[in-house]
């Protein structure tokens, strides 16, 4: 028996039962609702403008960044005060940072937003850049579908961004 005359083949992915594209949806529509009318915090977000920001061709970091203004996102946050750091010749500093929670899909396909680590946002009138993402949430068990992208964020010095 040849392979063309074979009619029973394996499909690439195993068919979804109770996971389509209705009910792919309408979980995108319950989370925008509780993340930007329930229990969703509003931030700043200020993306690094690629194109006007001059990067090290060798190892692609830049001194000074130009940012895009700013657009509101609303997402979970997760406040971190660690306390203080222990004083040097430059004085005492706050170590806090923040773990935020971005619905994926209203970023990139609502707001056409792309979370990178470098950008920096705005939460409670103090700055943070991101230092770290992750997508750790999938959608149904859905590998293919990511729910969410956590960003570990740390705060920055004082005077070294200016948003205004």
């Amino acid at each position: 028996m040849s392979s063309k005359e074979n009619k029973w083949t394996v499909p690439d992915l195993p068919p979804t039962l109770f996971a389509g594209q209705k009910e792919r949806d309408f979980a995108k529509q319950v989370a925008d609702e509780l993340v930007e009318s329930v229990i969703g915090q509003p931030i700043a977000y200020y993306a690094i403008n690629a194109e006007d920001t001059n990067f090290h061709p060798l190892y692609g970091e830049a001194i000074e960044k130009t940012f895009l203004p700013p657009i509101r996102v609303y997402v979970l946050v997760d406040y971190v005060d660690e306390g203080y750091e222990s004083p040097d010749s430059f004085g005492i500093e706050k170590r806090t940072s923040l773990n935020l929670f971005f619905h994926k899909r209203r970023l990139t396909a609502d707001q056409n937003l792309f979370v990178r680590v470098g950008d920096v946002v705005e939460y409670n009138e103090v700055y943070f850049e991101i230092t770290k993402l992750s997508e750790p949430r999938q959608l149904f068990g859905q590998a293919q579908h990511k729910l969410e992208i956590q960003a570990h964020c740390i705060r920055m010095r004082e005077g070294t961004f200016n948003g205004k």
